[in-house]
C-alpha cells in the first residue's frame, strides 16, 4: 500500500514542505523521499512519526461491485403526467363533494323528501366518483420504472396505486404472459396482472426482449399445433 504525506521539520531544513512517499508500520521511522531536491536523488532522511503528517491514503485494493442490486432498465415517459392527471381528480371530485351540499343549501335547491335526496346525493356522487375511478382502472398498470436482477432473474415493477403511492411487483420472465390478442391498455400480464409499457423507451433492446421472452429458443412441434384427441 502506497500513502503519500508531507514532511515537515523543525529545522530550516526539515521545514520545507516537500511531498514524499513513505512506507512502514505506525510505530516505526518513515523514509523521507524529498521531491524538491535538486538533483531528483538526494538521500533519505530519517524523520520521527510526530513530523509526518498524513494527507491521502492511497489503496490499490479495488471493492467489488455489487451484482445484487437492480438495475433500471425502463422509465415510462407518462409517469409524472399520469399522477397529476390522478390528483387534480381525486381534488376536484372531493371539493365538489365538500361545496356541492353547501351550494344547494344556500341557493335553496333542493327536495323536502329524504328517499328523494338520497337518490340526488348519490347520483351527485356516481358522477363525481366515476372520473378517478376510471382513470385508475386505465391507468393502474402504467409501468412508471422498471429494475432487473441479473443474479436472480427477477424484474421489479413500479406502478400506482389508487392512492397514489409507488406499488412495486415483482416477477420472473416465467410469470410473464402476452395476451393474444392486442388490448388498448395492456401489453403483458405479470402474475394476472395487467402491465402497460413502451416497448420504444427500452434503451437496451434486449432488455425488452428478455422481459416479452423473445430470446428464448423457438421449437415447432405438430402436436402444439394439433393436439391429439382422447379417441
Amino acid at each position: 500500500m502506497l500513502r503519500a504525506a508531507v514532511c515537515t521539520g523543525r529545522s530550516p531544513v526539515l521545514g520545507l514542505l516537500s511531498r514524499t512517499l513513505y512506507r512502514g508500520g505506525p510505530g516505526g521511522a518513515r523514509t523521507c523521499l524529498s521531491s524538491l531536491s535538486p538533483h531528483g536523488r538526494a538521500p533519505g532522511m530519517q524523520i520521527s512519526g510526530h513530523d509526518v503528517k498524513l494527507v491521502r491514503l492511497v489503496s490499490t485494493s479495488s471493492t467489488p461491485a455489487n451484482h445484487e442490486e437492480d438495475r433500471l432498465v425502463y422509465i415510462g415517459n407518462l409517469g409524472k403526467a399520469v399522477h397529476g392527471v390522478k390528483f387534480f381528480s381525486y381534488s376536484t371530485s372531493v371539493i365538489s363533494l365538500i361545496l356541492l351540499p353547501m351550494f344547494f343549501a344556500k341557493s335553496g335547491i333542493g327536495v323536502d323528501s329524504l328517499p328523494l335526496k338520497i337518490v340526488f346525493y348519490s347520483v351527485v356522487g356516481f358522477f363525481t366518483f366515476i372520473t378517478p375511478v376510471t382513470l385508475h382502472f386505465v391507468t393502474k398498470g402504467y409501468v412508471v420504472r422498471l429494475y432487473y436482477n441479473k443474479e436472480k432473474d427477477l424484474y421489479t415493477a413500479i406502478t400506482y396505486n389508487a392512492f397514489l403511492m409507488e406499488k412495486r411487483t415483482q416477477f420472473s420472465p416465467e410469470d410473464v404472459e402476452i395476451p393474444g390478442m392486442s388490448k388498448m391498455f395492456t401489453t403483458f400480464y405479470a402474475k394476472k396482472k395487467s402491465m402497460l409499457i413502451n416497448p420504444m423507451l427500452f434503451p437496451n433492446p434486449s432488455d425488452y426482449q428478455h422481459l416479452m421472452g423473445y430470446d428464448k429458443p423457438f421449437t415447432f412441434h405438430p402436436e402444439d399445433v394439433n393436439p391429439p384427441t382422447k379417441e
